[in-house]
């Protein structure tokens, strides 16, 4: 099977393993937990980083540190992964699920803009809805695929509304807009390591912040919040969300190879816009200006998705349909969606993620390609 998106691990993963295991420092504190949690602060150009065990661990934790609650709405694309949903569920606030652009397939901002104008107030600096008078006070724009949408614009957005900004930027490590990185143009940004990600800790997840009392905060509250180094004295409800040294020692050796991975993503989506362009009616997700994806999944969209699907896993060329949107799944299907034409049904109808490994061959890409164009 040539899988969709897997791991590559051909660097110094084993020898920083092998050195934990050697040593014994195999859990959640050790020198590659500090090495990594530096590399990843670096790469996203941000003062801190705390590593935790998922990305979802990650996002969740955000959420709790910035006082989401019961009754509160955070907003959120209607197409994502699951785990930016339950994110905020964990916390008891609510999703607004806001459609997302047909081309760039990242959240609509002026659909954005128009629903808090128009179904929003705002009093004391704080943005409620005028349904039932529900604060709103967070956002998390996720960056679908390792695209983005203008994060300049929807800055500009949420401070009008005092909106804080929490990214869902665990698809996107390596994206910049204008050579600004994933993750470091809110308050806080969050990155997932799991096995089919860029890079992989096999699972894992990093938050990224400028914030010296959010990071410290991070880092108390995911290791159960234990107040004392001797005595098991705890201040504060805490979470068992740190990442091991084992598993952050897999990410040192993966961070050693982010570069040559981003390259390698490059080579892959010219070779496939370059053999697929004008084939039936295939399209290619748009970039926005200035916005330098990681092509983390590389994804069509064509109305022969399904006869696609089929065709391409009977090959073992591993492909996948995209996510199902929040608002047509049962836990989620009475949430508030904010939409004008529904776009999310009709992207996800019609789009399909092909085979895109780091380490993926131009004899298996050439594979693809001939599956796809005979279905045309």
């Amino acid at each position: 099977m040539v899988l969709l998106s897997g791991p590559n691990l051909g660097g110094n993963e084993w020898k920083y393993v092998k050195e934990c295991i050697d040593t014994e420092w195999v859990s959640s504190v050790g020198s590659y937990v500090t090495k990594f949690e530096e590399m990843l602060a670096e790469q996203a150009g941000t003062k801190y980083a705390v590593a935790t065990s998922s990305g979802t661990t990650a996002l969740h934790t955000c959420l709790h540190l910035s006082g989401i609650g019961r009754n509160d709405y955070v907003i959120v694309p209607n197409v994502t992964f699951i785990a930016s949903l339950n994110s905020i569920k964990y916390t008891n606030a609510d999703p607004i699920l806001m459609d997302i652009d047909a081309d760039t397939w990242q959240m609509d901002l002026n659909l954005l803009e128009s629903f808090l104008s128009e179904k929003c107030y705002v009093k004391d600096e704080t943005l409620y809805l005028k349904d039932n008078d529900r604060r709103i006070p967070a956002i998390m724009p996720v960056h679908v695929l390792g695209n983005m949408c203008d994060m300049n614009e929807l800055m500009r957005i949420c401070k009008k509304y005092h909106l804080l900004v929490i990214e869902d930027s665990t698809e996107a490590l390596g994206t910049q807009l204008n050579g600004k990185h994933s993750g470091s143009f809110g308050k806080m940004g969050c990155f997932s390591f799991n096995g089919n990600k860029l890079i992989t800790t096999g699972g894992g997840g990093m938050i990224v912040t400028d914030d010296e009392k959010i990071a410290q905060h991070a880092k108390h509250i995911t290791t159960q919040a234990k107040s004392d180094r001797m005595e098991y004295i705890h201040d504060e409800i805490g979470f068992n969300y740190r990442l091991t040294n084992v598993a952050a020692a897999m990410g040192v050796g993966q961070m050693e190879q982010l570069d040559k991975f981003l390259q390698a993503k490059q080579k892959m989506k010219s070779y496939y816009m370059n053999h697929l362009e004008g084939v039936g009616d295939i399209q290619f997700q748009q970039v926005p200006e200035g916005v330098e994806p990681n092509w983390w999944l590389f994804t069509i969209k064509t109305t022969k998705m399904r006869q696609l699907l089929e065709a391409l896993n009977s090959e073992k060329l591993q492909a996948r349909p995209f996510w199902v949107p929040m608002n047509q799944l049962v836990m989620f299907k009475n949430d508030l969606y904010y939409n004008h034409s529904d776009v999310s049904n009709r992207v996800y109808r019609d789009c399909i993620s092909i085979p895109c490994s780091t380490n993926i061959t131009e004899e298996q890409m050439n594979r693809v390609v001939n599956v796809i164009k005979s279905k045309y």
